[in-house]
């Protein structure tokens, strides 16, 4: 199974395993997260996350899915990034991160491409307008 690590500014990590652990009824196995505080070290981010890398990887490689590109949890896990068994992806939601354990039984690469397109199908407008007339 396919391990998921959330790489986050502080507090959003915990915030989305709180969220899934909700929306699946109980905790998720090798899912974790690093919440990055504003002054923390990125060395030590860096280390934290290879650690948890290693913890959560049974050998069918693990989803690093950060916040935003460029920022501080981002950077620190550019290097971890090994194609085919650590996969990075920014730009979390909550359905990527559903899409993405949904399918964690799968490869790697299915996982990493589930998560996408389960970003790009969450993203909508909600329409509430009032409608006038027939439909």
């Amino acid at each position: 199974m396919v391990g998921i690590l959330l790489l986050t500014h502080a507090p959003l990590g915990k915030a989305f395993i709180e969220a899934v652990a909700h929306v699946f009824r109980g905790p998720t196995e090798r899912f974790e997260a690093i919440d990055v505080a504003a002054d923390q070290d990125p060395a030590q981010v860096h280390e934290l996350a290879r650690e948890a890398v290693a913890r959560i990887d049974d050998g069918s490689g693990v989803l690093v899915i950060t916040d935003i590109k460029g920022g501080t949890p981002s950077n620190c896990c550019n290097s971890l990034a090994v194609p085919g068994q650590v996969e990075v992806i920014a730009g979390i939601s909550l359905p990527m991160l559903l899409r993405a354990i949904t399918y964690r039984r799968d490869t790697l690469d299915v996982v990493v491409e589930m998560a996408l397109a389960g970003a790009q199908s969450g993203a909508v407008r909600v329409d509430n307008r009032i409608r006038v007339g027939p439909e």
